[in-house]
């Protein structure tokens, strides 16, 4: 329904004011007392309200799968404020798709609760011990799955998988949590649940196995083996572009006459893309647009390398001009020249075409799905942890040019500007705020980088060997350079004109 100007009077979103709602709002159909938990969700945010449980809203507005309601969790301080505000609306979403053509809100009803957040985890661990819970699934962010960034392996050495540990029945981490809900269920014969990663990580799956078993390995390897054996990891691919919620949302929501704490914004466009590994079941998630498949790997290839490296390709460029949002970014004619020449001639040789996209028609796709106006998704939010970022979106593409012969000077400019980002000031002499969870080190060797490009291409742990490469750091030094000399715009412009 097409949303119009409200003049009726802002209304809390609740269960009692669903039927009160303005008209233009579209809502659930289903009863929601009927509706029983079938997945704990675990890092609850606006991407997948916006992803995950739309799909499973769509099957319950279809009649189905009123027994696979989602039950929220956080293991985070921060989520217990997140579960307040969820809490005191029903669990229900307000959803606004921001489309030029037409702009439209539904709510959502497919979350029924959310476990209380506390340090030991207990209300977690017993929720995912419920035999009901079939799934769990998490977006905790690339970064957050414990990989040790230079061997790609499990890092066993963090305080926090140590913790875990040596107190295996009292974890901080949501992976110690689902394996000490996964021994109740192997000690009491319940069985085990599907492990779902929906974070952007290529292989996310067997990223999700190699922490859960391996943490699990560290205190009780027959339960290890158990989980390996037993449990399943679906690897799958989400994609829907859905941006931070701030003043401009919630103003939003209350134009349509909605008060609701935790609106989410989401572009015209998702995707889904699923390894059918299931151990204990799962909903239809495909009669509702979502794919099931064998073969998840080429889908992941050419969302990771476009969409989520394209993301790098503009955000760094963006913050050192002081352009706020990934829109704007696009606007910028040398930016846009950026990311589509460095897509096209240096990431799609290395993308395979999937059922029903070929790669130049998917860049196209992105090209248009960035450039939305309507979408205030900041440039900040996407130039967050770029240390997870570029080795996991950017770096393959690099690794693949270099091995295989294809053009990389405008990777090589695209790192560059990451290293003069790094250096913690835009070209009109503004701070650019810490970004990075590793951002006291980035901004060192970034500062050292202005005098030996070189010394930012030996941080191995986010490059591997790429500083062994003599005509790739040449690349990257001759780039950086410019851009300190010259400036941002001149060196993107010296690019586009090669």
């Amino acid at each position: 329904m097409n949303i119009q100007k409200q003049q009726e009077a802002v209304l809390p979103l609740s269960l009692k004011n669903l039927t009160h709602l303005p008209s233009s709002v579209a809502r659930p159909s289903y009863d929601r007392g009927s509706l029983s938990a079938g997945i704990v969700h675990i890092g609850l945010g606006n991407f997948h309200r916006g992803h995950q449980a739309w799909y499973l809203h769509r099957l319950m507005q279809d009649g189905l799968a009123h027994d696979w309601a989602i039950i929220g969790a956080g293991v985070r301080a921060g989520d217990a404020a997140q579960r307040a505000r969820l809490a005191a609306q029903d669990y229900l979403t307000t959803l606004i798709q921001l489309d030029p053509k037409q702009t439209t809100a539904e709510v959502i009803g497919s979350m029924i609760g959310f476990v209380p957040v506390e340090e030991n985890n207990a209300a977690l661990i017993a929720q995912m011990a419920d035999p009901a819970t079939r799934i769990v699934s998490l977006t905790v962010t690339e970064g957050g799955y414990f990989i040790d960034p230079a061997t790609k392996g499990f890092d066993g050495a963090h305080p926090d998988i140590q913790n875990d540990a040596k107190s295996p029945q009292t974890p901080i981490t949501a992976f110690g949590a689902m394996i000490a809900a996964l021994k109740v269920r192997r000690d009491t014969g319940v069985g085990p649940f599907t492990c779902m990663s929906c974070d952007n990580l290529q292989g996310n799956g067997a990223v999700l196995r190699q922490t859960v078993v391996s943490l699990a390995r560290l205190s009780d390897p027959a339960l290890a083996d158990w989980i390996d054996t037993h449990c399943s990891f679906p690897n799958s691919m989400v994609d829907c572009i859905v941006p931070a919620t701030g003043p401009k949302e919630l103003e939003l929501v209350r134009s349509l006459g909605i008060e609701d704490a935790s609106p989410v914004t989401h572009e015209n466009f998702r995707q889904w893309v699923i390894e059918d590994d299931f151990c204990a079941g799962r909903p239809d998630w495909d009669k509702v647009g979502a794919t099931f498949t064998d073969d998840v790997h080429d889908f992941e290839a050419m969302k990771i390398r476009v969409l989520n490296g394209g993301h790098q390709i503009i955000a760094n460029a963006g913050e050192l001009l002081s352009i706020e949002t990934i829109a704007g970014c696009m606007a910028n004619e040398r930016i846009r020249g950026l990311f589509e020449r460095v897509a096209t001639q240096e990431i799609l040789p290395h993308v395979k075409a999937v059922p029903g996209m070929d790669p130049v028609s998917y860049v196209t796709l992105i090209s248009e799905r960035f450039s939305n106006p309507l979408i205030v998704d900041t440039t900040r939010r996407v130039a967050f942890d770029g240390s997870s970022r570029h080795p996991g979106f950017l770096v393959p593409s690099i690794q693949d040019g270099i091995t295989r012969g294809t053009p990389t000077s405008g990777l090589a400019l695209v790192e560059a500007l990451w290293a003069r980002m790094c250096a913690g000031r835009r070209e009109d002499g503004s701070e650019i705020e810490a970004n990075d969870p590793f951002w006291g080190t980035l901004q060192q060797t970034a500062i050292a980088a202005k005098v030996h490009a070189p010394v930012w291409l030996e941080q191995r742990p986010y490059y591997g060997a790429l500083a062994d490469n003599a005509e790739f750091v040449a690349q990257f030094a001759g780039w950086l350079n410019m851009i300190w000399q010259d400036g941002t715009e001149p060196a993107i412009a010296h690019y586009l004109a090669g």
